[in-house]
């Protein structure tokens, strides 16, 4: 039975897909009528994404390579135009996916600074030693960023600021933080 949705993009050959991608932002819709694109960056500056000439996009695993042709930014996204993206229907086909690129060509974190996907997947231990859960993912507020651990059923929200972040050792994928279990 025919479907009036629009089909995701077809994927290029898994062998061509860098192993090290690491997602962006998505793409929040289409705007015009030439294929072009919202952009929402999970970036601390959103036109740092732009550094990248290729962009790697897709959904449920399935990625394919796009190229950067045009881009303006606007206060809460990007605006942009990708090689192969020529109408509306290709553009709003894209809705929903994620943006990508290569962790190996992102520049070195500095002192103190992390990406946000090298700490997904961390366990989180208070001083005491306790177990708060594993970071499920960060987010931004207007104050800080917002470390979410999840431990099974329990969520816990932690600021990621100097006094309860204690320390961050990526080699041995934990965090210690000051935070008790019952907060």
């Amino acid at each position: 039975m025919a479907s009036n949705k629009p089909t995701a993009p077809q994927t290029q050959s898994v062998a061509t897909v860098p192993e090290d991608l690491v997602s962006m932002g998505y793409i929040s819709g289409a705007f015009g009528i030439r294929g072009g694109i919202n952009v929402v960056a999970d970036t601390e500056h959103p036109d740092s994404l732009l550094d990248y000439k290729t962009w790697w996009i897709g959904r449920d695993g399935q990625w394919r390579a796009y190229t950067l042709v045009e881009a303006a930014v606007q206060p809460k996204k990007l605006s942009v135009t990708l090689a192969g993206v020529d109408d509306r229907d290709k553009a709003f086909a894209l809705k929903g996916c994620q943006v990508a690129v290569p962790r190996s060509l992102m520049p070195q974190a500095g002192a103190d600074e992390y990406y946000w996907a090298d700490l997904v997947g961390l366990a989180v231990v208070n001083a005491q030693g306790e177990h708060l859960g594993v970071v499920e993912k960060l987010f931004e507020t207007g104050a800080n960023d917002v470390i979410v651990a999840k431990d099974g059923d329990v969520e816990r929200l932690l600021p990621f600021v100097g006094h309860v972040v204690l320390k961050v050792d990526l080699a041995a994928r934990i965090i210690t933080v000051d935070w008790g279990l019952d907060y």
